[in-house]
């Protein structure tokens, strides 16, 4: 099996790095018969516990309105994804273990714009680099919307 990191806040000035959570922990691990994940991990295993799951956070700004381009869109989309997780629940950003994105009309293309919106996010809230899937989609509820993260999360018993 892969290496082994435990769960961590993921400092950005200091890539690798990692500090346990009180809470409890969980297990990054990647494959060693896959290429590296670059900002991910391919596995997440974490113990027993109650499992949250957060519904589809779109890039909306408290107005109601909707931030210009992707960045803005995907930097909102997980301010609010932390914001649910935190405000819904007794869990924290350290007891994530699956995120999924979904983008609308997604080209590769677009990957510099989405990764500075995750990177704006992740500097005001701290992700994990738990194991991430992205989708491309042809619209999702509302038209003006970009973006749109859903998360799971456990919560030690």
């Amino acid at each position: 099996m892969g290496a082994h990191r435990p769960h961590a806040f993921i400092d950005a000035r200091a890539p690798g790095r990692t500090r346990k959570t009180a809470r409890m922990t969980i297990e990054l691990r990647n494959s060693d018969k896959l290429p590296p994940p670059a900002g991910y991990s391919h596995a997440s295993i974490a113990p027993a516990g109650r499992v949250v799951h957060l519904a589809g956070q779109i890039g909306i700004n408290a107005d109601g309105t909707h931030p210009d381009g992707l960045a803005a869109q995907t930097e909102q989309a997980f301010i609010n994804l932390v914001d649910a997780l935190t405000g819904a629940s007794d869990a924290t950003v350290a007891d994530l273990v699956k995120i999924t994105a979904y983008v609308v009309g997604w080209r590769e293309s677009m990957g510099a714009e989405l990764f500075e919106g995750i990177g704006r996010a992740a500097a005001t809230n701290p992700l994990p680099l738990v194991p991430i899937t992205l989708v491309g989609v042809q619209s999702l509820f509302l038209d003006e919307s970009l973006i749109e993260v859903e998360a799971v999360a456990v919560i030690a018993d």
